[in-house]
C-alpha cells in the first residue's frame, strides 16, 4: 500500500509506516524519550531528506510523548515543576535551533550537519551512558555496606537562586534546570529529537532526580518543547510533512503504552544499559553512512 508524501515527494509503503511509528512508540515508552534518535536516522534511511525527517519528527513527537506522559502521570511519575522550569529553557533553545537550522538549510549544509551531529552527540552520549549503566548494574550486583549519595555534589549546585522541587526531593539552583532545558531545545530543532536520550541522562548525573520521575518527567517537557519547534519548522522552514507525522502517530500512540507497561518492570540501571546501546547502534550506522562510498555517486536536485 503505497502512499505518496507532498512535502517529501516520495511514495512509501504505509504499513512500513505504521509499523515505524510502532517501533519507535514502544522504545519511547520503554526508556521515557521521545525516540526521534532513532526515527529520524531511519526516515533518511528510507529516503526521506534529511531537512523533512527533522521537522516532520518533531511534529510526530508531539502525539507519541503525550501518550507516554499520560501513563506517567497515573502512577505519579512527572515532576511538572522541574519538568516546566526545563520548558522554559527549551523554548529559547528551540528558537535559536530552528535559525540554526534555517541558515544551514539555506547553505546547503544541512543534511551533512545532521548526520555529523547525530554521530558525534549520540556516540558521546551513548558511549558514557554505557559505562556508567555497566558500572551501576555491577555495584547494584555487589553492593557497598556504605552510604551512598543520590548524585555527586557538583560547582553547578551551589549557584544561587535555588528552588525547592519536592516531586523529585530536591534543592538546587534553577540555572541548571534551565540549562539543561535550553541545550535539550537547540537539540531538537536541529535533530529531529524529543531530546530525552540527552535529557535524562542529564537529569539523572547532573541534576540528581530519582529514576522514578525521571521518564515522564522528560516526557511531560518534550510535548511543548517539540510542538513549539514542529511550529516553527512549519512557518520558517516549510519542512514538516503533516501527512507522513500523522501515519506515524498512529502507530507511535499504541506503541508508546505497550512500552510503558514494559518499562515500569525494568530497573534503572537496566534502562539505561538497553538505551545506550540503542544509541551507540544508531551512532555507528550513520558513522559508517558518513564514510562509505555510496551506490551511487552523482545525484540531480530540483530547487525550487
Amino acid at each position: 500500500m503505497q502512499v505518496y508524501l507532498p512535502i517529501a515527494e516520495m511514495s512509501v509503503n504505509i504499513l512500513v509506516l505504521l509499523a515505524l511509528g510502532g517501533g519507535v512508540g514502544f522504545i519511547s515508552g520503554l526508556f521515557g524519550i521521545g525516540g526521534g534518535f532513532l526515527m529520524t536516522p531511519i526516515l533518511i534511511f528510507l529516503g526521506v531528506p534529511p531537512a523533512v525527517a527533522v521537522g516532520t519528527q518533531a511534529n510526530q513527537l508531539v502525539g507519541a510523548s503525550l501518550s507516554g506522559v499520560l501513563s506517567h502521570w497515573q502512577r505519579g511519575g512527572v515532576d511538572t515543576r522541574m519538568g516546566g522550569v526545563m520548558l522554559g529553557g527549551g523554548v529559547v533553545g528551540s528558537a535559536l535551533g530552528v535559525w540554526i537550522f534555517g541558515i544551514l538549510q539555506r547553505l546547503g549544509q544541512i543534511d551533512a550537519a545532521i548526520s555529523i551531529l547525530y554521530v558525534l552527540v549520540l556516540g558521546s552520549v551513548g558511549g558514557l551512558m554505557l559505562v556508567e549503566s555497566i558500572k551501576a548494574y555491577r555495584a547494584a550486583k555487589n553492593p557497598a555496606p556504605a552510604l551512598r549519595r543520590l548524585h555527586q555534589h557538583l560547582w553547578m549546585h551551589g549557584l544561587p537562586w535555588k528552588l525547592k522541587f519536592p516531586k523529585s526531593r530536591l534543592y538546587i539552583s534553577v540555572f541548571v534546570p534551565l540549562t539543561i532545558g535550553f541545550l535539550g531545545g537547540v537539540i531538537v530543532a536541529i535533530m529531529g529529537v524529543g531530546g530525552g536520550f540527552f535529557m535524562i541522562p542529564a537529569m539523572v548525573y547532573i541534576v540528581g532526580m530519582p529514576a522514578s520521575v525521571v521518564a515522564g518527567t522528560s516526557l511531560f517537557q518534550i510535548i511543548f518543547v517539540t510542538a513549539i519547534t514542529a511550529l516553527l519548522q512549519a512557518v520558517t522552514n516549510q519542512t514538516v510533512d503533516v501527512f507522513l507525522a500523522l501515519i506515524l502517530l498512529v502507530g507511535g500512540i499504541i506503541g508508546t503504552q505497550i512500552g510503558v507497561r514494559f518499562g515500569m518492570n525494568l530497573r534503572g540501571e537496566q534502562s539505561r544499559m538497553l538505551m545506550s546501546a540503542l544509541i551507540l547502534a544508531v551512532a555507528v550506522k550513520l558513522f559508517f553512512d558518513l564514510i562509505l562510498t555510496p551506490s551511487d555517486l552523482y545525484g540531480l536536485e530540483v530547487l525550487r
